[in-house]
């Protein structure tokens, strides 16, 4: 793959990494339950049971909503749960046609918990979705319209939240 100076290099397997104050059941759960899920990043309503060959689902959350913005804005499907240490699914964007159509990828999340602080490790394998890798590397992170800062943004406001009691994203 080429790319110039001002094109960031399209990364396909993608592994993000946080460290929060928090036990690992605390943090699965800010992760994985509708009554945590809205109260950071883009917000959004998980609708699942966790088991594997479950559907997963995330509806618009409260600040989507306002927007008008309905149905399921991610779908997939539950592969593999062990709360609080491991959890892979398949995960689909469905808020634009393009990303739609990029398909299913994969994500895992593995926790790991030393004297209450917790290791995340957010793994998303986006082969095939380049679109959504861009999106969700946080490249665009400076460009207005095009989707913030992806798993970088997001997991810098869930340890806000789960250290401070505020996601950083819900002040001001």
């Amino acid at each position: 793959m080429t790319t110039t100076a001002n094109e960031p290099a399209l990364q396909t397997m993608q592994v993000h990494r946080v460290y929060i104050a928090a036990p690992a059941q605390r943090v699965w759960d800010a992760m994985l339950s509708p009554e945590w899920t809205d109260r950071y990043g883009y917000g959004g309503f998980v609708q699942s049971d966790l088991r594997p060959g479950s559907p997963y689902l995330t509806a618009p959350g409260t600040g989507m909503q306002e927007y008008g913005i309905a149905g399921p804005i991610i779908d997939g499907e539950v592969i593999e749960s062990d709360p609080p240490r491991r959890f892979v699914q398949t995960w689909r964007m469905l808020m634009d046609d393009g990303l739609k159509a990029e398909g299913f990828t994969r994500l895992t999340y593995e926790l790991s918990e030393t004297d209450g602080v917790t290791r995340l490790t957010v793994t998303h394998d986006l082969t095939g979705a380049p679109t959504l890798a861009v999106l969700t590397s946080g490249a665009a992170d400076d460009q207005p319209g095009a989707g913030g800062g992806g798993w970088p943004w997001v997991l810098s406001d869930l340890k806000s939240l789960l250290e401070t009691g505020t996601a950083f994203s819900r002040t001001g």
